[in-house]
């Protein structure tokens, strides 16, 4: 029996004091965080100014930090103690895995947390044998005790869980966790029975206009020109400027007050909702996409290997490009493809996929980005300039596996 990894994020319904404890650590394992990014930033610039030389020490890790504020940090600042340890040492350890990736030239420098991104989460490993227990309704997460589900039956009840994270998000709680399933579990049997039959590769061309337009004919439209994403954006565009007039009024009356404080987190509050809900609709409208992809049970699926930070260089394109998110749609289309079976070749980005001809391989160099139907100028064959992209992606002959 092969065991397999499985990630599930579901809502929570805390208790008021469950919700009081959570945001508070949260704020406490950000302090660290930002203490730590703060530490090792001073001894950056005096090694860069000179003040250190290589045989001194210009860099704290997460473990030797860590004891620190067990020994003096915590004793100047009790309140600290109030958070979990292990969510405290994550935290570092995370600031820790920031450096490393500046170090190689995989990341820019480390940024400060902000409390309005509400961008951490509180890590529990799983250390004694009731932590992380599930049942329908609620599960047992580490020094919260049990906390009740908002979606009864999504998490695997008795799965054995290794850790989890919570998080907060626009006045809503969440937890994450990851579970060992075994390869003969409903998930599985589910998809097994779904993609029994495999039939011949197909090519995906994804654009702008379209999000994704198929090889065998299915096109998936840009969720982002609906008439339910443009209402959302109008009300969040308002609802942001309010957001800046209050601002703007508070800096009049010439420092903070306590209800113009009050009433500019209700309206974040109403800000980061609006976000919120735009963005849980492009996800689901890209693990759709994913699903009927992948329902069409194709023996490979070919992808062009997109230059996306390319692509955001234009201004012009930057945001169309944000908002359609190809990243995050070829990671899960990779994930799923990797989990039923199916091949998922990567073409060279380089590779003229629009400017070639499908009927007789012509390369049509003077092709602008403006004509959307592909004539070509050799044989005269007439098509749709994305679907003829997705047809020679299906054909490509060199790529790589993803």
């Amino acid at each position: 029996m092969r065991i397999l990894l499985k990630a599930f994020k579901t809502e929570i319904a805390p208790t008021k004091k469950q919700k009081e404890k959570i945001v508070r650590s949260i704020g406490i394992a950000r302090f660290l965080y930002n203490q730590y990014i703060a530490y090792n930033k001073k001894l950056y610039k005096m090694y860069q100014r000179g003040l250190l030389d290589c045989q001194q020490k210009h860099f704290v890790s997460a473990n030797d930090f860590d004891k620190y504020v067990n020994h003096k940090l915590k004793i100047e600042l009790p309140w600290i103690n109030k958070c979990g340890s292990k969510a405290r040492k994550k935290a570092l350890v995370n600031a820790e895995t920031a450096f490393k990736k500046f170090w190689k030239g995989l990341a820019d420098f480390p940024r400060f947390k902000k409390k309005s991104k509400q961008d951490m989460k509180l890590y529990f490993p799983k250390n004694n044998k009731g932590d992380w227990t599930i049942w329908r309704h609620k599960l047992m997460i580490p020094t919260l005790k049990q906390v009740r589900l908002k979606e009864f039956g999504y998490l695997p009840v008795g799965a054995t869980v290794t850790n989890g994270t919570v998080s907060y998000v626009a006045g809503r709680f969440y937890v994450s966790v990851v579970a060992q399933i075994d390869e003969k579990s409903r998930y599985n049997k589910d998809l097994k029975a779904l993609y029994h039959n495999i039939t011949d590769g197909i090519g995906i061309d994804l654009g702008i206009k379209d999000l994704a337009i198929v090889s065998n004919g299915k096109t998936f439209k840009n969720i982002n020109k609906s008439s339910k994403v443009k209402r959302l954006e109008k009300r969040l565009r308002r609802e942001q400027r309010r957001l800046s007039r209050k601002y703007e009024f508070r800096k009049k009356k010439g420092g903070k007050t306590a209800i113009a404080s009050a009433n500019i987190g209700k309206q974040k509050l109403k800000v980061q909702k609006l976000h919120q809900r735009i963005g849980n609709i492009r996800k689901d409208y890209e693990n759709k996409t994913v699903h009927e992809i992948v329902k069409q049970k194709p023996r490979f699926i070919t992808v062009e290997d997109l230059n996306v930070k390319g692509m955001m260089k234009n201004r012009h394109l930057a945001k169309a490009v944000a908002v359609q998110r190809f990243n995050q749609l070829l990671t899960k289309l990779k994930r799923k493809a990797e989990i039923i079976g199916i091949e998922l070749r990567m073409v060279n980005r380089f590779y003229p996929s629009s400017k070639m001809c499908h009927s007789c391989g012509h390369i049509h160099k003077g092709l602008k980005l403006k004509d959307r139907v592909y004539v070509c100028p050799k044989c005269g064959y007439t098509e749709d300039r994305d679907f003829n992209a997705s047809l020679n992606l299906r054909d490509a002959k060199e790529y790589r596996i993803a």
